[in-house]
C-alpha cells in the first residue's frame, strides 16, 4: 500500500487556478536527476500511473460549449516529488494539449501513447511541490481505445472506471494516488454543471453562462471523480442523522424517478448500522440522461459522493433495483473511503458490495436471480462452481485486465468474507470490517493489509486460511459445512461470464 499523509487543498483552490501556484521548486543536479518512471507497477494495468511524484491536489475548470458539443479545460496539479526529475509524466489519452505551464513557466511536451511527458526547463529536486498546469480541449464524443466520457443530448457525465480518467484530464490515474478534488464547470444558460462533493459557489457570468464549483471534502482516487452537464434538477432531502442527500436527475424525468430516489435515506439507515457512519459529506444518485445500451457497460458506479446510473433501471419496483442500490453505496465504504491499493484488490471493493448487498435482499425477503432466499443457500451455490471459476477466471485476488470485472471478483470475493466470518464468527467478523474501514479510511489499502487485520482482531494468524481462499487454484473447505461440494471443472476453458458485452454487470445484487 502506497499512504501518504493527506494535504488539505485550501479553500481558495476554488476561486483560480493561480491558487495553487507556489514557490518555486527547488532544483535537482542535472546531471543525477532522471526521467521519473511511468508506471506504478500495477499487475493488472502495468502502464497505468507515473512514479517519481505523488498529486495532494487536482483543480479541474471546464467549460462546455453547447454548439461544438466541446469541453475547454485546464487541469491544476499540486506534485510533490519523491525523486530528483529531469521530467515528468501524466497519463492523458484523446487531449489536444494547448500549453503546459510548471510553477507559471511554459514546459517543453510530448505525448507518447497514453503519456504526457512534461520536461522543465530545470530539473527538480526530490520532495519538492511544484504545480503542473495544462490547458486543452477534449471531445466527449471522440472515439478511442477506451474513455470515460458518456455524451447525453444535452451534454455529458462520466464513467472513468477503471482506467480512462485520463481521457478526461490528465493525472496520476491509479486509486494508490488519492488527491483533493475541486472542480469548476461553467456552462450555456439551461444547463447545470454537477461534480462530486459540496457546491460552494455559484457564478453569474456573461451571455447568460453559469461557473459551479464544487469540492469534494475528503481525498479521492482518480476513478471515482464525476463531472456532469445536462439539464438536470437538484433535488435534495435528509438522510439519517442529518446527511445532506442530493440526487441530480434530468429534469423531463424527475417525476418518474422520485420513487427510486426515495429509497436512499433507509438504504443508508442500515449500512450505517454495519459499517458505521456514511464516510462523506452527502451522497446522492445521478441517473444519467442516457439509455443507450452502449453509453455505459454496467447498471450503476460508485462515483464518489454520486452514483451514476441508467435511468431506466431505476424505473423498476424496489424489490428488483434495492439489493443493488444497496451494493454501490456500500462502495462508498468499500471502494471509495478505502481505495484498492492495486486493481488486482479489487475483490475488496466488489466482494464486499455484494456481500452486503445480497444481505440486504435476504433480510428484505426478496429472492434473488437463481431464485434463492438465504445467504446460506447461494453460498453453497456458488461454493458448488469454485473450481470452475478459478479454472476461467483466476484466483479471486488475482485478475487480469480481461476478467478484472469477471463475478470471481463479486461472488467469490462474497464468498471468501462468508468463508472469514464462519472461521471467526459473526462478531470478531463486524469488528474486522470496522477495524479496517477506520485505519484506512481516506487511504488505499491491499489485500495483504486486510489479512493483517483479520488476523490481529481475531488473535490469530488468518494469512494461511485467507491466502487458500483468495489465491488457491483449488476451493478450500468451507468451515461448517463439511458437507458442501465442489463441482470439477471441465477441461475447457470457458468464456468468463457475461464477457464482453455487459463485463460490469456480474453483481449477484442484479
Amino acid at each position: 500500500m502506497r499512504y501518504r499523509t493527506r494535504v488539505t487543498a485550501p479553500a481558495a483552490l476554488l476561486g483560480t487556478v493561480g491558487a495553487l501556484s507556489l514557490d518555486s521548486p527547488a532544483h535537482a543536479d542535472p546531471a543525477t536527476a532522471t526521467p521519473g518512471p511511468e508506471t506504478l507497477g500495477d499487475s493488472v494495468y502495468p502502464s497505468l500511473g507515473n512514479d517519481g511524484y505523488r498529486v495532494s491536489a487536482y483543480h479541474l475548470d471546464f467549460a462546455y460549449d453547447a454548439t461544438t458539443r466541446l469541453v475547454d479545460a485546464t487541469a491544476t496539479l499540486r506534485i510533490t516529488t519523491t525523486q530528483e526529475l529531469s521530467r515528468l509524466s501524466l497519463d492523458a489519452l484523446g487531449l489536444v494539449i494547448r500549453e503546459v505551464l510548471l510553477d507559471g513557466v511554459p514546459a517543453a511536451r510530448e505525448q507518447v501513447g497514453e503519456k504526457l511527458r512534461i520536461t522543465p526547463v530545470t530539473s527538480l529536486a526530490a520532495r519538492t511541490t511544484a504545480t503542473v498546469t495544462v490547458t486543452y480541449t477534449a471531445d466527449p464524443r471522440a472515439v478511442l481505445a477506451h474513455t470515460a466520457w458518456v455524451p447525453t443530448p444535452d451534454g455529458f457525465a462520466i464513467c472513468p472506471q477503471p482506467n480512462s480518467a485520463h481521457t478526461v484530464f490528465p493525472c496520476n490515474d491509479h486509486p494508490s494516488d488519492k488527491a483533493d478534488f475541486t472542480f469548476r464547470i461553467t456552462v450555456p444558460a439551461g444547463l447545470r454543471g454537477v461534480a462530486n462533493g459540496n457546491l460552494v459557489r455559484t457564478e453569474d457570468l456573461a451571455d447568460g453562462r453559469t461557473a459551479y464549483c464544487y469540492r469534494s471534502r475528503e481525498p479521492m482516487a482518480t476513478e471515482l471523480a464525476q463531472i456532469t452537464v445536462g439539464d438536470y434538477v437538484i433535488k435534495d432531502r435528509q438522510g439519517p442523522h442529518g446527511l445532506p442527500l442530493r440526487d441530480v436527475v434530468p429534469t423531463a424525468r424527475a417525476a418518474a424517478l422520485e420513487p427510486a430516489l426515495a429509497l436512499t435515506p433507509n438504504l443508508v439507515s442500515w449500512i450505517e448500522q454495519r459499517l458505521g457512519a456514511f464516510p462523506f459529506e452527502t451522497y446522492g444518485l445521478l441517473p444519467c440522461n442516457n439509455d443507450a445500451s452502449n453509453a455505459f457497460d454496467f447498471t450503476g458506479l460508485e462515483t464518489q459522493t454520486l452514483t451514476l446510473y441508467k435511468p431506466n433501471y431505476l424505473l423498476q419496483a424496489e424489490k428488483n433495483i434495492g439489493s443493488h442500490m444497496m451494493h454501490e453505496l456500500v462502495h462508498s465504504y468499500f471502494g471509495n473511503s478505502v481505495s484498492p491499493a492495486s486493481w488486482a484488490d479489487l475483490w475488496l471493493n466488489e466482494g464486499h458490495a455484494d456481500f452486503y448487498g445480497l444481505l440486504y435482499r435476504y433480510e428484505r425477503g426478496w429472492t434473488d436471480s437463481l431464485g434463492l432466499t438465504t445467504m446460506e443457500a447461494r453460498m453453497k451455490d456458488t461454493y458448488a462452481r469454485g473450481d470452475q471459476w478459478r479454472k476461467s477466471s483466476g484466483p479471486v485476488a488475482a485478475p487480469n485486465e480481461a476478467n478484472l470485472f469477471d463475478s470471481q471478483r463479486y461472488l467469490g470475493g462474497v464468498l471468501v468474507l462468508y468463508a472469514l466470518r464462519r472461521q471467526v464468527g459473526e462478531t470478531v467478523f463486524a469488528a474486522i470490517e470496522s477495524t479496517f474501514l477506520e485505519r484506512f479510511r481516506n487511504a488505499s489499502a491491499s489485500t495483504a493489509d486486510y489479512i493483517a487485520v483479520a488476523s490481529e482482531i481475531s488473535g490469530t494468524d488468518q494469512s494461511g486460511f485467507l491466502r487458500d481462499w483468495l489465491y488457491g487454484t483449488k476451493t478450500p473447505r468451507m468451515p461448517g459445512h463439511p458437507d458442501w461440494t465442489v463441482t470439477p471443472a471441465t477441461s475447457t476453458l470457458r468464456t468468463p461470464q457475461s464477457r464482453p458485452s455487459d463485463p460490469h454487470d456480474n453483481s449477484a445484487t442484479l
